[in-house]
This record gives structure tokens, C-alpha cells and sequence, in this order.
């Protein structure tokens, strides 16, 4: 590699490096022999689940990407719940989201927000629409 001439104002060029714990803990500098670990991230992500109710319904199973939150949009004038429910059977089994014990995933109005985040390569997100009145549109994708 060539060297370049320091130009001015400053004659000088301040050296700095990059690096990571290795495996054994020692510091490894970020180099083409040792370049910095990164994990790729998914290759593709699936098809939302998508789609609008006017009556009371369960849609899925959305089999989401692992590692990669999950965003359930509701819009439309309804009265209702929408309650986003997981399963690691094929959908025989439905099992409702819950954090620390408490309803998680279940909704009564208009809403767009991250609901999930899944590690498991079985498992697969479904939708459960129960409808008072109105039309409800949904979308649970990445």
C-alpha cells in the first residue's frame, strides 16, 4: 500500500484501531485476516398475513424470520379484540402471548407496534379477530 503525504494544518495523523474478544477473551484487531465477526441477518423475510374481517375469525399461521421483530397493524372502525396467539404444533395448539404473566398481544382498537420477536423454527404467529361490529384490517409481517 502506498504512503500519502500528511498535508496540513496538522503534520501529524492520529493512529486508532478496532477490534473484538476472541474466543479467549484476548483482544483480536480487525484486520483482512481477522475481519470483525458479524451475523447476517435473514436472507428473506416471509409474506405477511394479511388481510380484512368483518366478522369474527382466526387467519395464520405467519411462520415469521428468526430474529426479526414482528409489527401487527390494525386499522378500520371495529369493536372488538384481536389477540395474536403462537403455536409450535402447526396451529393445533394456540397459545396466547403473555409477559410476565399478563395478556400480551391482545387488542381493542386501531394499533401499529412490534408484538413479537421469535427464536423458534416451529413456531408460527396467528390472529384471532373476534368482531362486535365493523370491518377490521390487519397485517402481521416484518
Amino acid at each position: 500500500m502506498p504512503s500519502l503525504p500528511i498535508m496540513t494544518p496538522a503534520r501529524f495523523a492520529a493512529a486508532s484501531a478496532m477490534g473484538y474478544a476472541d474466543p479467549t477473551g484476548a483482544l483480536s484487531l480487525v484486520s483482512a485476516a481477522t475481519p470483525l465477526p458479524v451475523a447476517p441477518g435473514p436472507a428473506a423475510v416471509p409474506a405477511p398475513l394479511a388481510g380484512t374481517a368483518a366478522a369474527s375469525t382466526a387467519v395464520g399461521g405467519f411462520a415469521p424470520a428468526r430474529g426479526v421483530p414482528v409489527v401487527l397493524v390494525l386499522r378500520g372502525i371495529w369493536q372488538g379484540s384481536a389477540r395474536v396467539l403462537r403455536s409450535t404444533d402447526g396451529g393445533t395448539t394456540l397459545d396466547p402471548l403473555t409477559l410476565g404473566g399478563s395478556d400480551w398481544g391482545l387488542f381493542s382498537g386501531n394499533a401499529c407496534e412490534a408484538v413479537w420477536e421469535e427464536n423458534d423454527p416451529a413456531a408460527t404467529l396467528h390472529l384471532a379477530i373476534t368482531l362486535a361490529s365493523g370491518t377490521i384490517t390487519y397485517r402481521l409481517g416484518h
